[in-house]
């Protein structure tokens, strides 16, 4: 049977009886996180913070180099980390994001860009976000695989197209920068990359927000309307019959949200349904890709479902969750543009009549 040794090395034993054998039983504490050891003797069952010392330790060991945190440390550091990770857990369900301009506004969901591949059409990417760039009250949301980015052992994919790795990076910092992003979404394709993604660090001069697989967002207005968007890379659910199936199965399965969209499947669908209880309107909005041509869709034999890449959600903060005027969905990104202006110059022209009549009758009161 081995001896019982204190923190120093000694050989110790019950200071109430012959036993020496003792257990640690936790610790003693005192004012000003002073602390001892509580020792427990196995015969007589009686505690003690000062046993006796039987026999000395034979050597002492000074400075002895520790590399670890002690056990107490440990504890507090992940008891810290946990607490960090669990506010961002918390937080992250829903993002408030306050919309600093009055009257409507449009979010433009770009479906999976893949800026890199020979089978998008950049004059296409980049003459969106001209429209986007030159239209009032208009933003940008990215459902996710902003480039093809191979990696690990699909890296020979980048002997199949024109676009070099280091290319690849370049049109990737070119195209976030180019517009204001209210979310961007990590698709699988820039997950891939791992620890230290290139994006996140990207993103961090814009004030829009970069999440892996999704983002659900609470936007508020100036006028204290509140519109849910609920964004992912991909909602779970396929249907032969429905291409928006997944979507638009995660409105009406428990997410009570104004708009849910969504990439990846380079499909588009689209599905418009109400909440019986509150009359809430969902948009549930499958968005295809700009990559228009795909060897790997050609070599599986998938049927061509690309309609829209670039769906439009007008919001309009004037109206009720149950007012189909609300939410416009416009596929065109041009066609939403203008009707993005028009809608803008109207709720302009209501609030100069509105300050006039809150002029007239300030006037008749002093008078």
């Amino acid at each position: 049977m081995l001896p019982t040794l204190d923190s120093d090395g000694n050989t110790i034993g019950c200071p109430n009886c012959p036993n020496l054998r003792l257990r640690k039983d936790g610790w003693q504490y005192w004012k000003n996180n002073r602390k001892r050891q509580r020792w427990f003797c196995t015969s007589c069952g009686k505690k003690t913070i000062a046993p006796k010392i039987v026999e000395h330790t034979k050597f002492t060991i000074s400075n002895v180099p520790i590399e670890e945190l002690g056990i107490e440390d440990v504890i507090d550091f992940r008891q810290q980390k946990y607490n960090v990770k669990e506010k961002a857990y918390r937080l992250k369900k829903l993002i408030r994001v306050d919309i600093n301009i009055g009257g409507p506004i449009g979010i433009c969901h770009f479906g999976d860009p893949h800026v890199d591949d020979d089978g998008t059409s950049l004059a296409e990417v980049f003459g969106l976000c001209d429209i986007i760039n030159s239209t009032d009250g208009m933003f940008a949301g990215n459902l996710g695989d902003v480039q093809n980015n191979w990696v690990g052992r699909l890296s020979h994919l980048y002997g199949q197209q024109s676009t070099t790795a280091k290319e690849s990076w370049m049109l990737t910092e070119h195209f976030i920068n180019k517009l204001p992003w209210i979310y961007l979404i990590a698709g699988n394709h820039d997950l891939w990359t791992g620890d230290g993604d290139p994006i996140e660090f990207i993103m961090r001069e814009h004030p829009g927000m970069y999440q892996a697989h999704g983002a659900r967002m609470n936007l508020v207005f100036p006028n204290g309307k509140e519109v849910r968007i609920n964004a992912r890379h991909t909602f779970k659910g396929n249907s032969i019959w429905n291409t928006a199936h997944g979507v638009a199965r995660a409105a009406q399965t428990g997410w009570r949200d104004h708009v849910l969209t969504c990439g990846h499947i380079h499909t588009s669908g689209y599905q418009v349904l109400k909440d019986p209880s509150s009359g809430l309107i969902s948009h549930a909005i499958q968005v295809a890709s700009f990559k228009n041509m795909d060897k790997f869709a050609e070599k599986m034999g998938l049927d061509d479902k690309n309609i829209f890449n670039a769906p439009v959600t007008i919001i309009d903060p004037r109206y009720d969750d149950d007012d189909t005027r609300l939410i416009t969905t416009i596929f065109s990104p041009e066609k939403a543009a203008g009707y993005l202006n028009y809608i803008r110059q109207e709720w302009r022209q209501e609030n100069e009549e509105r300050k006039k009549e809150a002029l007239l009758r300030q006037n008749k009161t002093k008078t």
